[in-house]
């Protein structure tokens, strides 16, 4: 068994026998491959003339690059006529221009004055739109109607390494997700619904990850958009191709290697191989997520064997029997939910746990304060063990070199023993004998004995197909790129990244700091929206800007 959490997937308590085991642990499978009844499209399927070129390429096939191909394939956006608002300053001015579609609308203008959950304006506003009021658990009617006009379709390709999906397709099981489930779904297609018809009992309004990954693949199925991903396919580089003087304006290329099934042997399986691919795009879109590596802490001894960065690492130590009762402790380091999940398991198990974490128990920012008890118990469970199982800083007549225990916690009696936080609190280093030095914000040091270390401070992106991974166009170039800390920096209403050293290129999703699926539809609007007036403008001056030209190179072409 195995589990992870997302920015969305949360819940995982655990127990690891059959009888106790909860509905809320899944385990990761192989999610390279598409299921057989996906039909990915094959870049050497393609009868195009080498040489040509795509107007949009969108690297990431999670929702992120799911919504967007719904509209840039000319699902479009309108104000229901007789539709209301219960924000009456955006109700008003979605009433000036009611024959305009949401795409062509001035989406700054729309924005002011809006406030919500995200940072992003564009995320605010479609959310609003989508979902009015579901903040305070209201359900309020959309006062949008979607339109297919094909005519506003823009070709595109959607790359992703495996089935539409993206990181959903890495979980499977029962656990339930963060966000309720119509906070996940996309437009045109209600996930509650959908959800009916494959469960008979709906009685959670949160989904399962295994239900959220088959929901995303059936909607690109249902809404027709498969001719637009190419699965099995994984970018190695993106660069920028120089003015070729014959007035055409710049594009880029994008190169990689596509996976598909080769010769079948004598047993019936196939031999998969990986086939080169070059296409060249008027404009890249980046939605690849930000969990492909982990964030790591920079410590000595952080590369010692005991010393792992994965929940996965934490199960499979679980699964060969490493740790029981009489282990020493587990530390967990981090504060997220995915640190969240690692202390249930651990603690469910009985084994101790040290959890080190830089916060205070009491700041704002920390996840655990942010989510309502009553829908997040085995949350709020972490929460209260992290508030009363705290770590007590050794008085003058104390050997702060001795290992803490449960009865240095500022609570004499609790029913969470084996547990202890450390608040405030950072690693100093780790050492071959398995003790690691922790420091408090007011300097005092201890050393702790453990079994095992989980370094759960969340992840990287994997840009390496981009000069120096990213870095250049972040908000700090000095600096990884990071979902919390470090994002892509974009224009706020179009989603155009600042320093990509030329035009056309995007970002979204978690990239640019939307975790959540219900926010980073606000990117695809925004990017949506910035290509349909790119068109209009062409248009109007009689030249063409996104041209369905010579597109697709392959080697196997060549």
């Amino acid at each position: 068994m195995c589990g992870r959490t997302d920015a969305e997937r949360p819940a995982a308590a655990a127990a690891f026998t059959h009888r106790q085991r909860p509905a809320r642990f899944f385990r990761r499978r192989n999610a390279d491959r598409a299921p057989p009844h996906f039909r990915t499209m094959e870049l050497h399927d393609k009868e195009l003339q080498a040489g040509e070129t795509l107007p949009v390429v969108i690297i990431g096939n999670g929702p992120s690059g799911i919504c967007l191909s719904y509209l840039l394939s000319g699902h479009t956006p309108y104000l229901l006529p007789n539709s209301w608002h219960p924000n009456p300053l955006l109700h008003s001015k979605l009433g000036e221009q009611p024959h305009l579609s949401l795409l062509e609308q001035d989406l700054e203008y729309l924005c002011e004055g809006l406030e919500g959950r995200s940072s992003n304006p564009v995320a605010v506003l479609f959310d609003s739109l989508l979902l009015p009021d579901s903040d305070f658990g209201l359900e309020h009617t959309s006062p949008l109607e979607w339109r297919y006009e094909p005519e506003r379709a823009v070709p595109h390709l959607v790359l992703g390494k495996g089935p539409p999906g993206g990181a959903w397709h890495a979980m499977e099981g029962s656990m339930l997700t963060l966000s309720l489930a119509n906070w996940m779904e996309l437009p045109g297609l209600k996930l509650k619904d959908w959800m009916r018809d494959k469960r008979r009992n709906l009685r959670n309004d949160r989904a399962t990850p295994a239900e959220i990954a088959s929901y995303y693949q059936h909607y690109v199925s249902q809404m027709s958009l498969e001719q637009n991903f190419a699965c099995g396919t994984t970018v190695t580089l993106v660069t920028r191709q120089p003015d070729s003087g014959d007035g055409a304006p710049p594009c880029w290329r994008v190169s990689g290697l596509q996976r598909r099934e080769g010769e079948v042997l004598g047993d019936g399986t196939s031999v998969s191989e990986e086939v080169p691919f070059s296409l060249l795009a008027h404009n890249v879109v980046l939605a690849t997520g930000t969990h492909d590596i982990p964030a790591r802490l920079g410590v000595d001894g952080e590369s010692l064997p005991f010393v792992c960065h994965s929940f996965w690492e934490l199960e499979a130590a679980i699964c060969r029997g490493e740790l029981d009762q009489s282990s020493d402790p587990v530390l967990i380091v981090g504060a997220g939910l995915t640190a969240a999940d690692a202390v249930l398991a651990a603690h469910h198990l009985g084994t101790p746990v040290y959890h080190v974490f830089r916060r205070s128990v009491t700041d704002p920012a920390l996840i655990f304060n942010q989510l309502p008890k009553l829908l997040y118990p085995e949350y709020h469970k972490v929460h209260q063990m992290m508030t009363q199982q705290q770590h007590r800083p050794p008085s003058l007549h104390e050997d702060a070199q001795n290992p803490p225990s449960s009865s240095s916690s500022s609570t004499a009696s609790s029913s969470y023993s084996g547990y202890l936080s450390f608040p405030r609190h950072k690693v100093l280093r780790f050492q071959p004998d398995r003790k690691c030095v922790l420091e408090s914000d007011s300097g005092l040091r201890s050393v702790v004995q453990v079994s095992k270390v989980l370094v759960l401070i969340g992840a990287h992106p994997n840009l390496s197909f981009l000069d120096d991974r990213g870095r250049s166009l972040s908000i700090d170039p000095a600096e990884p790129v990071s979902c919390r800390r470090n994002p892509i920096d974009v224009d706020p209403f179009t989603n155009r990244v600042v320093a990509a050293g030329g035009p056309g290129m995007y970002a979204m999703g978690p990239l640019v700091g939307e975790n959540f699926v219900r926010f980073l539809k606000g990117g695809a609007l925004a990017i949506a929206s910035d290509l349909a007036k790119g068109q209009g403008e062409a248009r109007d001056g009689g030249e063409a800007v996104l041209p369905r030209r010579k597109w697709l190179e392959t080697s196997a072409l060549v």
